[in-house]
């Protein structure tokens, strides 16, 4: 019998394996999924690649509590094992693998593809992957990346009170998120993300979207901006309400210096996104920034990850970027006339 958005879902799938992914023949798919997490997705991943002619793994599993390395006591070791012996890596998990040790061997053994879209569920994976002009997107977001990579300093702010300035490391890699058919990390489209050099990044940034840190530190939506002061890219100060006290006591109870320290800053330009409390997706909305803290991929960093014990996220919304001085983002709209232009492909 037809379920919800079953044709749709089909698509999404489809896209994602097959104009994304560019799954091969005899190539191995591991599909990772927790018990909080939508199974119907993964199912239908795991369907589509069998019939592109992949080998696949579906591995349904108990729901960590909290993200990376903080998974690794809840994981079964056959999962373990296997997590860097596959072509393909689709993580669909709640709480997320990411960052942990297994995903640290498996984006740098020069094989696995891993593609992270934890928590998407049919709606949001219909609405980010299946109803986005894969073309039209791709345009867009080269321009901004090519962009980005020349820049030598970048200044972000919104109404929330962000205000914060840094530097580019022109030998770190600009990650511009939408084709996955080389080994290393990736993750959905409507992302473009780098690590800029941290003793550099100064100034306030204040996230009034969402945060996500898994376990205690997944706070969602916010009430009120929790703020960051940030010095020589460590947090110095956390500042807020009840939001921030939490977050403020998440920190403090992991006792690892490396939390502090950004990972990454990314901006969101994924047309379809909203903020809804998924970060996977919350990230991507269109005209946000979002900044890493903790655990540095490799993907990042340029070389060796720089480990934490977890890593947390935190949404800005409609920001205002000025690259080497000159504004292309205002106010969550791309102003830059060439940007300008492709964003209107976009509906935006």
């Amino acid at each position: 019998m037809p379920s919800y958005l079953d044709l749709e879902l089909s698509q999404a799938a489809y896209k994602l394996m097959h104009d994304q992914v560019k799954v091969r023949k005899g190539e191995s798919v591991l599909i990772t999924i927790d018990s909080k997490a939508d199974f119907r997705v993964a199912e239908e991943i795991a369907k589509v690649s069998e019939m592109l002619g992949a080998k696949v793994m579906l591995a349904w599993h108990s729901t960590p509590k909290g993200y990376g390395a903080l998974t690794m006591p809840y994981l079964p070791e056959p999962l373990i094992a296997c997590a860097d012996k596959t072509d393909v890596w689709i993580e669909m998990n709640d709480q997320w693998l990411l960052y942990s040790p297994i995903w640290d061997k498996a984006v740098n053994n020069g094989r696995t593809r891993q593609i992270m879209l934890g928590g998407l569920g049919i709606d949001r994976i219909v609405r980010c992957i299946g109803q986005v002009d894969i073309d039209a997107q791709k345009e867009f977001q080269d321009t901004l990346t090519a962009m980005t990579k020349k820049a030598i300093k970048v200044r972000i702010t919104n109404a929330a009170g962000t205000d914060v300035s840094f530097l580019m490391d022109p030998q770190r890699p600009v990650n511009n998120e939408i084709i996955y058919d080389q080994p290393g990390a990736h993750f959905l489209l409507g992302q473009i993300g780098w690590a800029p050099v941290e003793e550099s990044i100064n100034g306030v940034i204040a996230f009034d979207g969402t945060i996500s840190g898994g376990g205690d530190a997944e706070l969602g939506f916010l009430t009120e901006p929790v703020i960051y002061v940030v010095e020589k890219g460590g947090i110095q100060e956390i500042q807020g309400g009840k939001q921030a006290d939490i977050l403020r006591a998440y920190y403090k109870k992991l006792d690892d210096p490396n939390m502090y320290i950004a990972a990454h800053v990314c901006y969101g330009c994924n047309p379809n996104a909203k903020l809804e409390g998924t970060t996977t997706e919350d990230e991507r909305v269109w005209g946000s920034t979002e900044w890493g803290f903790g655990h540095q991929g490799s993907n990042y960093s340029g070389g060796a990850p720089r480990e934490a014990k977890s890593h947390i996220d935190g949404i800005c919304m409609e920001c205002t970027v000025f690259l080497d001085d000159v504004k292309i983002l205002d106010q969550g709209v791309f102003i830059e006339p060439t940007l300008k232009a492709l964003a209107a492909k976009l509906g935006k």
